[in-house]
């Protein structure tokens, strides 16, 4: 299995995809960081002493923050796709599976080491681009960083990286199946049903229309990385029960909180994915 998990982190830096996205994402922590700059300049000489002036410096920074950690997600969640659906299909249209299969190994160890391989360089991305993210908002929010404690980071961490995991899991199972091309579309389509479904989610509870909140609840039970997304957002922004809290307000703010029992319905979404990856790779003719 390590094997395995060594020559999929080896692969993907051969590729070149990793030195990439690596690269892009320095890119996107520089502008993200200079709009915070050039934003918290502007938006500080008008900020006061009252209550009003508190509250509006509070909305804008955890929307800045939140911003910042939604598309640090965003960019998180397209590497763990593509680095994935083919790490197992690719293998199988190409007939270089054939000598792994030849040997020694059991298919199951193979899906494992792709998953385990995966996942340490993902997680090891995750957690340098949710820092970098925090650290830009820290030192140069200024008056436009948001208040937060290590607890609440680390709370928030947590979730952050548990996304790439479960669409690793969930590619591999597409990538045991079908063709790398199918296993692809698959992945965004699912991702783009959960992420929509949970914008839907959120104006019907701002509306308080049943109906939206209720298809919302369906798509995070068909794909729960966007309940993932708002969980962290609570953890961060501390939203309890109070109904003016900032982690309720804006467009990143999460007015239909998710459960914890939707938290642990997320980690058994992404075991069962990974069962049943291997219980296909297993059963599957070449």
């Amino acid at each position: 299995m390590w094997t395995i998990a060594k020559l999929t982190i080896i692969e993907i830096f051969y590729k070149r995809i990793f030195l990439v996205i690596l690269l892009m994402s320095l890119a996107f922590l520089v502008f993200y960081g200079l709009g915070i700059h050039f934003l918290e300049g502007k938006m500080a000489p008008a900020t006061g002493n009252g209550t009003n002036a508190v509250l509006e410096k509070g909305f804008l920074s955890t929307q800045f923050y939140g911003m910042g950690l939604y598309f640090a997600s965003f960019i998180t969640s397209l590497l763990a796709i593509f680095s994935s659906v083919g790490s197992i299909s690719r293998e199988i249209e190409s007939r270089q599976i054939d000598p792994w299969l030849s040997r020694a190994l059991a298919r199951s160890s193979f899906v494992f080491g792709r998953f385990v391989g995966l996942n340490l360089l993902l997680v090891s991305y995750s957690i340098f681009l949710f820092l970098g993210v925090t650290a830009i908002n820290q030192w140069v929010g200024d008056q436009l960083k948001a208040d937060v404690s290590m607890f609440q980071l680390a709370q928030a961490l947590g979730l952050f990286i548990l996304q790439p995991v479960i669409l690793v899991a969930v590619s591999l199972f597409f990538s045991a199946r079908i063709s790398t091309l199918n296993s692809g579309i698959m992945m965004i389509m699912l991702y783009v049903i959960g992420m929509f479904g949970g914008f839907i989610e959120q104006f019907g509870a701002m509306t308080q229309v049943k109906v939206m909140v209720n298809i919302g609840i369906i798509t995070s039970l068909i794909f729960p990385i966007d309940s993932l997304f708002r969980k962290m957002t609570i953890y961060l922004f501390d939203a309890a029960d109070n109904p003016i809290s900032l982690a309720t307000q804006g467009i990143f703010g999460s007015v239909s909180i998710p459960s914890d029992i939707m938290m642990v319905y997320a980690c058994l979404y992404g075991m069962i994915a990974v069962w049943l990856a291997i219980r296909s790779f297993s059963k599957r003719d070449f």
